[in-house]
């Protein structure tokens, strides 16, 4: 009889452990929960915005183009395959919010993202709005509210290009945004209306390393999405 009872009572105790398992434990469902909060109906314009810019066809490599449309300048045909526009596409976006990012004609296009990346860090970009992002994660939370958030690497060598990449909302996980860092829009040898930071700044190394412990850089500004367009 004792035997038995002890037998229940074990068992009792082996459902009640059992059923603390998932809060000690949190286990892959936890970690595949959103990392940088809600998409909000100011990100969803943020969205639209950037799947509207037309980018997968025009801010195409190896073209002249008109910097605000992206169109291809017809009164200089042609162009070198090292030709690529991502600071072009990002100060259009901008503009397109309502908001100013260095552009022509105060910068020529060539080498443009560095400069961007000067401006944004300095006065300039401060008095225009623009804040430094410490993190990836506050940084995919800004673009999930649909603030105008750029990631951007500027090359140690002034005379080659850097590159930037417009974030775009996203409700990725912790591991995804530790891993590929937030997810973006941009122009470059490859145009992308979404891709993460690793993938679009492969060729500059050290930009994006896993958890942010690259050069790469983030900067945010507020928009009012009732005056963008």
């Amino acid at each position: 009889m004792r035997i038995g009872l002890a037998r229940h009572a074990a068992f009792g105790l082996l459902v009640v452990l059992v059923g603390l398992l998932p809060a000690a434990w949190p286990g892959p469902r936890a970690s595949a929960q959103p990392c940088c909060g809600p998409i909000t109906p100011e990100g969803m314009e943020l969205a639209h915005l950037l799947d509207s810019s037309g980018v997968d066809h025009l801010w195409l490599a190896a073209q002249h183009i008109i910097w605000d449309t992206g169109e291809q300048d017809r009164a200089r045909p042609g162009g070198t395959k090292h030709a690529t526009h991502c600071s072009a596409y990002a100060a259009a976006m901008a503009q397109r919010a309502g908001i100013y990012l260095l552009h022509p004609p105060e910068h020529g296009q060539s080498l443009l993202a560095n400069a961007q990346m000067t401006w944004l860090g300095g006065s300039e970009g401060t008095a225009d709005g623009w804040r430094p992002v410490s993190t990836p994660i506050e940084a995919q939370a800004a673009a999930n509210r649909g603030e105008f958030v750029v990631a951007v690497y500027q090359n140690p060598d002034p005379h080659r290009p850097g590159h930037i990449a417009v974030l775009r909302p996203s409700d990725k996980s912790q591991a995804a945004l530790d891993t590929e860092g937030p997810q973006e829009a941009q122009a470059g040898e490859r145009n992308w209306l979404t891709n993460s930071v690793a993938e679009g700044f492969l060729h500059h190394h050290g930009a994006w390393l896993p958890g942010g412990a690259g050069t790469l850089r983030f900067f945010a500004h507020t928009v009012d999405w009732s005056k963008a367009g």
